[in-house]
């Protein structure tokens, strides 16, 4: 039944530059907010679902840009709060032709950092039937990590369905291998997983999507579907393994996003009643739409902008 999904992290100001080049050279930026599950959030209230988002936001600019925002786009708030002691944490996303954009955090010691098991604890876990988390969140700090694992326990005593998507951000984590570790257990307590082959690479030794799937399913997830760029995606559960082909668009802008696009698509999908190959589908849809933009959810679409996508482009040769 779809009632509803829950989501916590760390959304951000967003400064992008207007100019290639690098980032201590560049003279004007655009504003924008940005943060995975913010991301995730955005894309699920536009296609007409409840998104609700547990964070902490400092009393500054920064911190009133993101919540307007989270208004503008339906977002749930309710679950927001609000520090006058610790900052919103914002960053820096360069421009670039090719390849990825640098980008600069200034996140260390933020207000969305101080969330800790208390405020998850006051959550009301009856009202959601979906709950996502992201790699991001589990590092950002020690009580946030241990706020994840707080939200999971909750989270499954509920019956929640729990979707993980690795997100992979190393500057966050002490080591490589803390990361590694903790990324994999969390994944080895949700329902569903969403690894990229590159991350699949790092966390369980293989750019091979089949053997990346096979990987998190004997870790303890049910579906795994491992992202192949832009060719498209492969889902597995015990019992079944399909390959979806993505979407072929004219020029790439940005790729920043696309995964949390991707996410979108398959979870707003999923709490549709759809098949996991029509969520795969759609992820792939939303993933690619949100390369043509150089927002990091200014491509989420409406259901309408959605369909129009997928009925006016060719699919990619997997």
């Amino acid at each position: 039944m779809d009632i509803g999904l829950l989501l916590a992290g760390e959304p951000m100001g967003l400064l992008i530059a207007k100019q290639e080049g690098p980032l201590d050279s560049v003279k004007d930026y655009s504003l924008d907010v940005a943060g995975a599950e913010f991301n995730v959030a955005t894309g699920m209230a536009r296609l007409g679902h409840k998104a609700s988002y547990l964070t902490k936001l400092g009393n500054d600019p920064f911190g009133k840009l993101i919540a307007r925002t989270m208004s503008d786009n339906g977002i749930d708030a309710s679950l927001v709060q609000y520090s006058d002691t610790e900052r919103t944490g914002f960053m820096l996303k360069g421009k670039v032709s090719t390849g990825d954009p640098q980008i600069f955090y200034f996140r260390k010691g933020s207000a969305a950092s101080t969330l800790n098991e208390d405020d998850v604890l006051k959550v009301d876990y009856s009202t959601y039937s979906n709950l996502h988390i992201t790699g991001i969140t589990a590092g950002v700090s020690e009580s946030s990590l241990k706020a994840v694992y707080k939200m999971i326990e909750l989270g499954r005593k509920a019956n929640l369905f729990i979707s993980f998507d690795p997100n992979l951000r190393p500057q966050l984590w002490k080591s490589r291998e803390y990361m590694v570790k903790t990324i994999n257990d969390l994944a080895s307590r949700a329902d569903l997983v969403l690894p990229g082959v590159g991350e699949g690479e790092i966390l369980c030794g293989s750019k091979d999507p089949y053997a990346i799937n096979k990987f998190y399913l004997d870790n303890g997830a049910s579906h795994v579907i491992t992202k192949c760029g832009p060719k498209g995606a492969i889902y597995s559960s015990k019992t079944d393994s399909i390959k979806v082909k993505g979407f072929i668009i004219d020029k790439v802008v940005d790729t920043v996003g696309a995964g949390d696009g991707f996410a979108v698509g398959v979870l707003s999908a999923l709490m549709e009643g759809l098949s996991y190959e029509q969520a795969v589908e759609r992820g792939c849809a939303i993933g690619a739409i949100q390369c043509t933009f150089a927002g990091d959810n200014e491509g989420l679409p409406t259901p309408e902008e959605l369909q129009n996508f997928i009925s006016s482009h060719k699919r990619t040769d997997f």
